[in-house]
């Protein structure tokens, strides 16, 4: 069985029950509505209208909000049962002011305001890019992406879905890669599905929908998901299409596929913790050319009023991502001694988003040790990139991997969490590598710098710093998750006493 067949089957049972409810601020539309709302929270207008016919097709319905002279254009969406909704996320405190456009006479010029209050603890904002190859937050606050794979985190309910998030909080990850569409859970079944089933007497056979017909369920549980992860701080790396397929919904076809992308834009987008990942293995899709992705990546450029983050991942053949649409680089390699190169000619971060997975199971790629697991991800960030987690242990019979949802059962999170508090304790906003260095070694000039000897095992080593700079030195050993204070301060060619050990890592911060 190859990598992809496992992906597709999953394991588990049955699994019923789905949350219809997204936590967002609502307001009535009417002309003296008005409310308050956080700093990039979510303004939510509802609004009645037709419910005959096909509305997903036949009605549109949008707002334009108003700061001041600022002018921001969003697109709702039709939620069933003749609910209509738009929802927005201000970046700026202060009343905004709003009126809905529409095809339907009764949805258009309705008006609005709500005030936007200064975010609260805990809410930094969205993450963009900084600092050239890193992100941060809408504060300022350094993001340093720690994230692992949960495909079928939104669609495969309970226990599953409240297991996995207790377990991404526990082992403190803060981006998650999930799907959106829904993927084969081997004895499980997904909540719900995206699409309006097809009646038994319209087909005959394979298992059909109504493609133009989206199923409200299935998105509000969705919601759902996303926003507990934006509870707890965590990012949600929203997977739109992938090849693990069972229902055809990889090849819907270009109208079809275009008002999917659009749903999901007018649905999600005001979630400041998302991200869009255009694709997961864009090139094992063969329905689709590169003129569909890169067409995609158009309607959420222009359609996503916040510009959150975008980018497409492959598995053999990579794609451009130097294309202006692309603010990140979604690898699947752990080619990290390429890093340089690829910084050079991209000019944006990269996240080596699959570097195999921790796991137990035949094939090569989901049973490295934990112990390779860790050496990874400090290769990444040594290199001034970043690298994502996966999981697939064998399980108990009925239950999940990991790289789908369910229960963490490695041991490598925790040292990965521990790495991420190193970088989070140093202040720093991104660490960057210098050229053909003699032992692997990334910082910030005159500030800090990290040394990670890999396979090598020094007893001593003569450390190049600034002459004019004073600094502290940490030993550390990552698999230990210990550090251990240098007696004294160091400048220029500062000779240290090491361990002896390979794997091991030393630290200099300005004093």
């Amino acid at each position: 069985m190859d990598r992809r067949e496992l992906i597709k089957l999953g394991a588990g049972a049955m699994v019923s029950g789905l949350a219809a409810t997204a936590n967002a601020a609502s307001a009535p539309a009417t002309g003296s509505s008005s409310r308050q709302v956080e700093r990039w929270g979510i303004f939510e207008m509802q609004a009645h209208g037709p419910s005959s016919g096909n509305p997903f097709v036949d009605v549109s319905i949008g707002a334009r909000f108003t700061y001041g002279y600022r002018t921001v254009d969003v697109t709702g969406f039709y939620d069933g049962n003749g609910v209509y909704r738009v929802r927005f996320s201000p970046d700026t405190v202060g009343r905004w002011t709003y009126e809905t456009t529409s095809n339907v006479k009764e949805l258009a010029g309705l008006t609005g305001s709500f005030d936007c209050f200064p975010a609260k603890a805990g809410n930094p904002g969205p993450v963009g890019r900084a600092h050239r190859f890193h992100f941060q937050h809408a504060d300022g606050t350094p993001y340093f992406p720690f994230g692992t794979t949960c495909y079928a985190y939104g669609f495969i309910g309970q226990p599953y879905q409240s297991e996995t998030l207790e377990d991404l909080k526990s082992a403190h990850f803060n981006k998650v890669r999930m799907c959106l569409l829904p993927k084969p859970l081997g004895n499980l079944k997904p909540i719900a599905m995206p699409f309006e089933r097809l009646s038994p007497t319209q087909v005959t056979g394979k298992e059909r929908f109504d493609l133009t017909r989206f199923n409200p369920a299935y998105f509000q549980h969705m919601e759902q998901c996303i926003d507990d992860l934006r509870a707890a701080n965590i990012q949600a790396d929203l997977i739109l299409f992938h090849p693990y397929d069972a229902w055809g919904f990889k090849s819907m076809g270009k109208e079809n596929d275009d008002r999917y992308v659009r749903y999901a834009i007018a649905r999600f987008s005001a979630y400041r913790n998302l991200w869009w990942s255009v694709a997961n293995e864009f090139d094992f899709i063969k329905s689709k050319s590169m003129t569909d992705w890169n067409r995609f990546f158009r309607i959420i450029s222009e359609t996503d009023p916040y510009s959150r983050l975008r980018s497409i991942h492959y598995s053999q053949m990579m794609y451009d991502y130097s294309k202006p649409w692309c603010t990140h680089a979604s690898l699947q390699n752990y080619q990290f001694e390429k890093s340089a190169e690829r910084l050079a000619a991209w000019n944006k971060p990269i996240i080596y988003d699959e570097i195999q997975y921790e796991g137990n199971i035949p094939s090569r790629w989901g049973n490295l040790s934990p112990e390779e697991m860790t050496y990874r991800f400090w290769r990444a960030i040594i290199n001034g990139v970043y690298a994502s987690h996966g999981e697939t242990y064998m399980t108990p019979d009925g239950a999940p991997v990991w790289s789908n949802a369910g229960e963490l059962r490695g041991t490598s999170p925790s040292r990965l969490a521990f790495l991420h508090q190193l970088l989070k304790k140093s202040g720093t906003t991104g660490l960057f590598a210098p050229p053909d260095p003699y032992y692997t070694n990334a910082g910030n000039p005159g500030q800090l710098y990290l040394w990670y000897f890999d396979y090598h095992a020094p007893a001593e080593y003569a450390f190049p710093l600034p002459e004019n700079d004073r600094f502290k030195a940490t030993l550390i050993d990552p698999w230990a998750m210990t550090t251990e204070a240098v007696a004294g301060t160091f400048s220029g060619k500062s000779q240290l006493k090491l361990s002896g050990k390979p794997y091991r890592a030393v630290l200099f911060e300005k004093v």
